[in-house]
């Protein structure tokens, strides 16, 4: 059975009413919580200790930032290697401090433990009075992804060449979309981040809602299958089109409709994106 199906299989397990979205909402509180792994989302060589620090904290914030929610409060538990300096905590520990600070976050306790990689995993306690869900998608309602997607899998294969990215490159320096998803909530349906591509993830947000989508505009392997992007898969119905892509314009953040959604049962062809698997 592939990797990701297991994933699949092991969240589908579980029977809580409050999983499947990027948060688990209750009452007005959000909680969400995600792993940076060395050797499967990163390796040591590709990235200094303030990156791999600062990094594990976005792509955790992304989780509230998807769903219209401030972040709060996070709680860190860190896989210490034997061979880190004392130096290299104090790094990783001011990275992350001082990007939780950025979103008005604050870390407020959490576990350490000896191991043989750093492995971080990081739960947000967030506050939100209008989550945006990935529940309540309707048909003819318009599917549209942000930003420019594609960067952080030709990232990935330069780096797996051996080669040199830049500092603000997407696999090191995710963008989150935070002034554009609160100013455009009232006018979004459903919303999540790209975490998986946007094949995987536009097949997410369709199998919850049990619809298909016609497309607008095919979108290539190398955009679709690019994961660790963290911008915002959204929809909204055709009547807001213009009220979005104002918000949009005003943001500073592009935005492409690339389909709506329909009573059939088409999806994208999805692959896992946890890198290991690409050397398989």
């Amino acid at each position: 059975m592939p990797k990701q199906d297991k994933e699949h299989y092991l969240i589908h397990s579980l029977s809580s009413k409050y999983i499947g979205d990027d948060a688990a909402v209750i009452g007005d509180t959000l909680y969400s919580m995600d792993a940076f792994f060395e050797d499967t989302h990163f390796k040591r060589e590709w990235m200094s200790i303030a990156q791999i620090g600062r990094k594990a904290m976005l792509i955790n914030l992304s989780d509230a930032i998807a769903m219209n929610a401030r972040p709060q409060f996070a709680l860190v538990t860190v896989s210490i290697p034997k061979t880190m300096t004392e130096s290299e905590i104090d790094e990783l520990i001011q990275s992350m401090e001082s990007t939780a600070k950025e979103y008005h976050c604050e870390i407020i306790g959490g576990d350490t433990i000896g191991g043989d990689k750093l492995h971080l995993s990081i739960t947000i306690i967030s506050k939100s009075d209008t989550p945006l869900l990935r529940t309540g998608l309707q048909v003819g309602d318009l599917l549209a992804y942000t930003g420019t997607l594609g960067e952080s899998k030709r990232n990935l294969d330069a780096l797996f060449r051996g080669e040199k990215i830049a500092n603000d490159a997407r696999f090191f320096e995710p963008t989150l979309r935070a002034d554009f998803i609160a100013s455009a909530r009232p006018f979004l349906r459903t919303g999540m981040d790209i975490s998986d591509g946007l094949y995987c993830d536009t097949n997410k947000l369709l199998d919850i809602n049990k619809y298909g989508f016609d497309i607008f505009e095919e979108i290539s392997p190398e955009i679709g299958h690019s994961g660790e992007e963290y911008e915002m898969l959204v929809s909204f119905a055709p009547e807001h089109y213009s009220d979005v892509m104002k918000i949009a314009e005003e943001t500073n953040t592009p935005l492409s409709v690339f389909a709506k959604v329909a009573k059939n049962s088409d999806r994208y062809p999805c692959k896992s994106q946890h890198f290991q698997n690409s050397t398989e």
